[in-house]
């Protein structure tokens, strides 16, 4: 092991009789940044998510949360589209990506792939690795995908997703004594509920505008 994964899986402190990693303080911190800076609309939000996706897969490995893992990575892919579409902005009259509905074309695609997912997952985590959540495991990272591909395109709905996801996780993570994980997930749903209002503004002052 390197050293400088070494001593970030060091513990740092506990909560509850469990050490606290650095891992999982820097994926703290860097995760919830992330979320105010998306709910901002910040265009920061991109990379800094990167930051925290390296952190959490080293912390997630670790704890045997294999589909979760695996998901910072393809979450990593997903932020280098989502800062280029965002960067590239809404067209020649604006600068910035507006704020728009999902479509039904995209709930149907949604849907499809996420249950297709779900099913693929759950049935690799439970035959391939020695997860104990298989199922939940799934669902999040479901969840967390169609949550992520809304929020490069910036469909209001990807905020719902979020919740959903958040929902899910707050247990999921308290169950594997990640703690302040868990404790982060309680912040990022209300910070999804306040991005979910400024979202929804946004999008009343796009039909007056367009109107």
């Amino acid at each position: 092991m390197h050293p400088l994964v070494e001593a970030l899986q060091q513990p740092l402190f506990t909560i509850l009789g469990t050490p606290v990693s650095w891992t999982e303080v820097l994926g703290f911190g860097s995760g919830a940044l992330c979320v105010w800076l998306v709910a901002r609309q910040h265009i920061a939000n991109w990379p800094t998510g990167i930051a925290n996706n390296v952190f959490f897969i080293l912390l997630f490995t670790q704890s045997g949360l294999y589909a979760d893992a695996g998901l910072q990575v393809v979450f990593i892919a997903l932020a280098a589209y989502g800062w280029w579409t965002w960067a590239r902005g809404g067209g020649p009259t604006t600068d910035r990506l507006p704020v728009r509905r999902t479509t039904r074309v995209e709930w149907y695609a949604l849907t499809a792939a996420g249950a297709a997912g779900l099913l693929g997952l759950t049935l690799l985590l439970s035959r391939a690795t020695d997860s104990t959540v298989p199922f939940w495991d799934a669902l999040t990272t479901v969840l967390s995908l169609m949550a992520t591909y809304g929020q490069c395109r910036k469909r209001v709905e990807s905020w719902w997703l979020w919740i959903a996801a958040d929902i899910v996780y707050i247990p999921l993570y308290a169950y594997k004594g990640l703690y302040l994980t868990s404790i982060l997930y309680v912040g990022f749903m209300a910070l999804c509920v306040v991005g979910l209002r400024g979202w929804r503004r946004d999008l009343r002052t796009v039909k007056v505008a367009t109107a």
